[in-house]
């Protein structure tokens, strides 16, 4: 099985997100700006990275929301010889400055800003939808909240 290893951004700033159209092999769909993590490259460097390279913006990672994994059978991937076990590293982060732009050569062909409201109707990956549920559960000051008696 091959592994993969990636960290991702979860950037909401005045109710819009901060997404990534992933479009490679004929596939593609609104994502979080991320991406595979480089060499012995820490997860937050490599979730600053990204972000960078395919939106333009320089960011801060500022909480870790939560892992993800999926296994990928070899009959949906488009390389490889054998099933693919990703693990997704999501943080949330923030806008620190630069300017949107969108990403030359890369999986990515575009960076937008896009009201929260019209996520649903996106046509996303699902690791969107992890992200978000992630992000929901963990406030906004990084406290966990108070356990239920």
């Amino acid at each position: 099985m091959d592994i993969r290893i990636a960290a991702y951004g979860v950037i909401i700033a005045d109710g819009r997100i901060l997404l990534s159209h992933w479009n490679e092999h004929g596939r593609s769909g609104w994502t979080l700006p991320g991406g595979g993590i480089e060499g012995s490259e820490h997860p937050v460097e490599a979730a600053r990275r990204e972000i960078r390279e395919e939106t333009g913006y320089e960011a801060s990672v500022d909480r870790l929301l939560g892992i993800d994994t999926i296994v990928v059978p070899l009959s949906k991937r488009h390389s490889g010889s054998s099933p693919l076990y990703a693990m997704r590293v999501v943080y949330r982060a923030s806008v620190l400055g630069g300017e949107l732009r969108n990403e030359i050569g890369g999986s990515s062909d575009e960076a937008r800003w896009f009201p929260l409201r019209d996520v649903p109707r996106l046509k996303r990956v699902s690791l969107l939808d992890v992200a978000l549920r992630l992000n929901e559960a963990e406030p906004p000051d990084g406290v966990p909240p108070a356990a239920s008696a």
